[in-house]
């Protein structure tokens, strides 16, 4: 089995501390596409990740170009508020990644109209809100690949 987290552009340092100590619990590797919002270096990084940081398998990409370049036979969903199908729909497969965009815009429409027929959503059923947050929308789908692979 394996789970892959690819954030694009993170841009909030605890989420990817929380996304970091979470990718490590279900046994992901964690993707982080440049540019970031902040230093890997930042406490508030480490703080979110806890002692487990260290421990986090890990792989920087200098840009989206860089990472699909690399990665590009790979099985990958994309997580957006505009995607028409359920995110319970997918991890049918050993191998998959789980591309998930920016806190403040999510996917650019480039890659939301690239991988249109690949574009998953988590319901929300208050017409208050338009996301969840970023580690929480990454938790729901991890875990729920998860559940399935094991």
């Amino acid at each position: 089995m394996a789970i892959n987290i690819v954030l694009v552009e993170p841009e909030i340092p605890n989420n990817t501390g929380n996304i970091g100590r979470l990718s490590l619990a279900v046994g992901a590797k964690l993707h982080l596409v440049r540019p970031f919002g902040f230093e890997l270096s930042d406490k508030r990084v480490k703080r979110a990740g806890l002692d487990y940081w260290k421990f986090v398998d890990l792989e920087i990409h200098d840009s989206v170009e860089a990472f699909f370049l690399k990665y590009e036979k790979e099985t990958m969903v994309f997580l957006s508020s505009h995607g028409t199908k359920n995110y319970t729909e997918i991890c049918q497969n050993d191998n998959i990644f789980l591309v998930f965009g920016k806190e403040s815009v999510g996917l650019g429409d480039d890659l939301r109209s690239r991988y249109e027929d690949r574009l998953y959503r988590i319901p929300i059923i208050s017409p208050h809100i338009r996301s969840i947050n970023l580690a929480n929308a990454v938790s729901v789908v991890a875990y729920h690949c998860l559940g399935k692979l094991t």
